[in-house]
């Protein structure tokens, strides 16, 4: 039997991230993502935040590291996050603006060149890259992809 025959709606579930401060990291989830603490765990030898929106769990926070996130270790790439407009991918880059991200690229950049979708790639306070594009519209505007070789959301 294969796995399609079992796994019939299949779809991203929420995703579970550690943190180095979950205060700071709850700031900036809610900030940005516009997420509520639907859950906190408060035992300091487990500190841990569920975050959702409209009913469903989006992100789990677990502070349970130190450092800042390892792009040469094997595990999360990027965390990408849809959006219906390249309005609200400006608006997003805005906020981050005045929150101090830092930005992989400068501005709303396609996915490839010509590409209608395309978004903004930034960290969060732990250097978790992380995404929010929309489907459509960036072909209309006058940004380029960064790379030419590879999609914008590698990063590279």
């Amino acid at each position: 039997m294969s796995s399609t025959t079992l796994l019939r709606t299949l779809q991203t579930g929420h995703v579970g991230l550690n943190v180095t401060d979950l205060a700071r990291s709850i700031d900036f989830y809610r900030a940005v993502l516009g997420l509520q603490v639907t859950h906190e765990g408060t035992d300091p030898e487990r500190r841990f935040a569920l975050l959702g929106r409209d009913g469903r769990l989006v992100v789990t926070l677990w502070q349970q590291s130190a450092g800042t996130f390892a792009t040469t270790s094997p595990g999360l790439h990027h965390l990408s996050f849809e959006v219906e407009s390249l309005d609200e991918v400006r608006a997003a880059e805005r906020l981050l603006r005045e929150l101090g991200a830092e930005f992989a690229y400068d501005g709303v950049v396609p996915h490839n060149e010509g590409s209608a979708s395309g978004g903004v790639f930034f960290t969060d306070p732990d250097g978790i890259r992380l995404e929010i594009y929309t489907r459509t519209g960036v072909d209309g505007t006058e940004a380029e992809a960064p790379t030419t070789d590879a999609p914008t959301c590698g990063f590279f």
